[in-house]
């Protein structure tokens, strides 16, 4: 994201150039599983946690949705719970919550950011559930805002709106 306003409009300018040349695609989206069909990059993320029960109650308070358990008859000692709905040839992103022996959660150096209507609401819900807040919700210019906060895990997490 360019910080420099002169930067940013030229870029505006360029981009407004170059799209306005190009045809339309065509109305049905390709599959994500197509490298140049996915418009957002991240397929998947795990936030590693220490107590299950505390971490998924903690994310379904603050996204207001049930997080799913995740068979793996594979492996049934990784303990996976997803973010609905965990479509993976579908674009946009989902991922899960897992607890898996010698991975501490905390400390890394990776943040996921969520989608919200309004960051400063999901960041609230986050301190109620027992989490705490890293940075209230701050203007980020024409890109929205984001507030952090950490879950109940230690691990830190972003949350960004347009309002």
């Amino acid at each position: 994201m360019a910080s420099n306003p002169k930067m940013a409009s030229n870029l505006k300018v360029a981009s407004n150039a170059k799209t306005a040349s190009r045809p339309k695609p065509a109305s049905s989206p390709k599959p994500a599983s197509s490298p140049k069909a996915a418009s957002n990059p991240v397929r998947w993320f795990e936030i590693y946690v220490q107590d299950m029960k505390r971490a998924r109650a903690f994310y379904e308070s603050v996204f207001k949705r049930k997080i799913e358990k995740l068979p793996n008859p594979a492996k049934p000692e990784l303990d996976y719970w997803t973010f609905p709905s965990m479509i993976m040839d579908q674009p946009g992103t989902s991922g899960a919550l897992v607890k898996m022996d010698g991975v501490p959660s905390g400390g890394n150096s990776t943040i996921i950011y969520f989608a919200c209507e309004d960051c400063a609401v999901e960041a609230a819900r986050a301190v109620k559930a027992g989490g705490k807040m890293h940075m209230e919700k701050t203007s980020i210019g024409e890109y929205g805002a984001i507030a952090l906060v950490y879950d109940t895990e230690g691990n830190m997490i972003g949350l960004h709106s347009m309002s």
